[in-house]
């Protein structure tokens, strides 16, 4: 059908992304147009269609799910992050030259990659409705307001003197975790993420929330707007944000970074003056303030206590074998969380993996037919919770009984980069690029290395992935500061075989200053046992088991006056000094 559709307009080519209108790392079930093309669901993956091809790009994360997945499809893997990459504009730069007609759905395709496509680039919003019938309404959940320690008036008010600085008369915000940000506002419009489907412009005098989608009959939203209007912000339409390009006035600054393209044309061809840059909220609200910081604090407790009800039980259910599967094991996890204080959902889909499923660094549990977990080899859990202090993500290699050689030795190499990260203490300035080789350099020792990030940020409340800062081998210039806070997870996976991950979120705090400067480090906030028994101790050094012996203590401290006193005992050894 789609290809039907290029003949008749002359298109050479198609570009679906895996975004939404706000450039979203996760979307909604309505743009989740990759996966609905071709069956790939992973969370990063663009589709290119021409008349005698289809491709998909991802990244090494996804490499062996997209291979599965796309097998019997006819539709090619083109793979990222390798030396050997070829990124789409270029591909299609070596096919068509700068001659090419190519579509795209403007409203999921973001500004700045629109551009660097060759040829000419047609926008043509909600491309794919002629084709999807069923195609899932534009999500409208309950709106609830959040108080993290400051207020939307406050935050506002930081904002308007950012326009000022830049000469500005006002600003779009279109990435929806800094919406939420701004407005103290939350939903549910995304699974997973407590994120507005909404757009925010901001001016010297006015704030105007593009955000009905339908009727409002919650009586938690109606609370909700009545309480923003009493603030000064005027509510409008979604739909609305269509108008704006035809009613703006002066200067409007923008990220192209959250920006779709098609707002960004008709923007540009109306004849806003656009200033293009960094949106300032990404890097203000990476910095928790004091409240937020202590609501993580307590989300991690929460979360540690359920983590280690967890692991108590899978531990004792695979050895009396009960023939507990990896869906079992997912769901069991969900209902620990469910009983702790705040908790109001995951922060994203539980990756619960044995054996070669934890070979997938995105693996996707089965919720029929899922692998039972046997009384040997290695078990990976990656998963975390919204809590309405905080957010989390842990993921713990958990060994099942007996263990081979090679899988003892890579749980342990990957325990010696987490450590490693976690231990260091850096200069003021440091962005996480030049420390993501802390993390790598125990396992490239014994030429071992990992396809994805070190560590990503993550939000108060928000998406379990934010920025702008990171740890990676990308060179983000952004510094680490204290308050911002930023997962630890090195691996290792080994295809067919089994998969390592150690993972925990840490916060970026000083750690003093001297004739050489200030000082920062990290503080661990996840409590949870590693597996000592899993540990080849002859790769451990002093100061990393010292490292080791002291988190346990601290996670036994903190845990074990609320847990039940079998699973006190069974943390207690669990913890004891190696």
């Amino acid at each position: 059908m789609l290809r039907t559709l290029m003949r008749a307009k002359g298109w050479d080519a198609v570009v679906v992304t895996g975004s939404d209108p706000h450039c979203s790392e996760y979307p909604a079930e309505r743009w989740k147009q990759v996966e609905w093309l071709s069956g790939f669901t992973g969370e990063a993956g663009d589709l290119v269609v021409t008349l005698d091809h289809a491709g998909l790009w991802t990244d090494t994360r996804y490499f062996i799910q997209a291979e599965q997945q796309l097998a019997g499809t006819g539709i090619a893997l083109h793979k990222m992050r390798v030396p050997e990459q070829v990124p789409i504009p270029d591909w299609l730069r070596q096919q068509f030259g700068d001659d090419a007609l190519i579509a795209v759905d403007g409203l999921c395709t973001g500004a700045g990659f629109a551009q660097s496509l060759p040829g000419t680039v047609l926008s043509v919003p909600d491309l794919l409705d002629r084709f999807w019938a069923d195609r899932p309404a534009i999500p409208q959940t309950p709106i609830f307001t959040v108080d993290p320690g400051e207020t939307r008036r406050e935050k506002i008010s930081w904002l308007r003197a950012f326009l000022r600085e830049q000469d500005c008369d006002g600003i779009l915000l279109t990435a929806l975790d800094e919406i939420a940000w701004l407005l103290n506002v939350r939903a549910s419009d995304i699974e997973y993420n407590p994120l507005v489907i909404s757009y925010l412009l901001v001016t010297r005098s006015e704030v105007c929330w593009y955000v009905v989608k339908e009727k409002v009959e919650d009586p938690q939203t109606r609370a909700t707007f009545s309480i923003l209007e009493a603030d000064g912000v005027r509510l409008h339409p979604y739909s609305d944000i269509d108008y704006l390009p035809s009613e703006f006035q002066g200067r409007l600054f923008v990220d192209a970074a959250s920006l779709n393209y098609q707002l960004y044309s008709t923007l540009a061809s109306d004849g806003v003056a656009l200033e293009e840059g960094t949106s300032p909220v990404g890097l203000r609200k990476a910095v928790k303030n004091a409240r937020e910081i202590a609501g993580m604090r307590e989300a991690h407790l929460q979360d540690g206590i359920a983590m280690e009800r967890y692991l108590y039980w899978l531990e004792k259910s695979v050895a009396a074998g009960r023939g507990i599967t990896e869906w079992d094991a997912a769901v069991k996890l969900g209902q620990l969380r469910g009983d702790r204080e705040g908790y109001l959902g995951d922060s994203f889909e539980t990756i619960s993996a044995y054996g070669p499923g934890a070979a997938l660094p995105h693996y996707i549990t089965p919720h029929n037919y899922a692998p039972v977990i046997r009384d040997e080899g290695l078990y990976l859990c990656d998963s975390g919770g919204q809590y309405t202090c905080g957010t989390t993500d842990i993921t713990r290699t958990v060994p099942m009984g007996r263990l081979s050689a090679l899988e003892r030795e890579d749980y342990t190499l990957v325990l010696k980069g987490h450590i490693a990260l976690a231990m260091a203490v850096f200069p003021e300035g440091t962005p996480g690029c030049r420390l993501d080789v802390l993390a790598r350099a125990p396992l490239w020792r014994s030429k071992r290395n990992f396809g994805h990030g070190t560590g990503h940020g993550v939000g108060w409340f928000l998406g379990v992935h934010e920025g702008p800062h990171d740890i990676r081998q990308n060179l983000n210039p952004v510094p680490f500061e204290p308050g911002m806070v930023v997962s630890d997870e090195p691996g290792i996976y080994r295809e067919g075989k089994h998969g390592v991950r150690h993972e925990n979120l840490l916060l970026c705090v000083e750690a003093g200053v001297s004739e050489f400067g200030r000082w920062l480090a990290f503080e661990p906030l996840t409590l949870c046992h590693f597996e000592t028994d899993a540990l080849d101790l002859s790769l451990l050094d002093r100061a990393e088991i010292d490292w080791l012996n002291a988190y346990h203590e601290r996670v036994r401290q903190a845990l074990s006056p609320h847990l039940p006193g079998e699973i006190a005992d069974w943390l207690r050894d669990k913890t004891r000094p190696v």
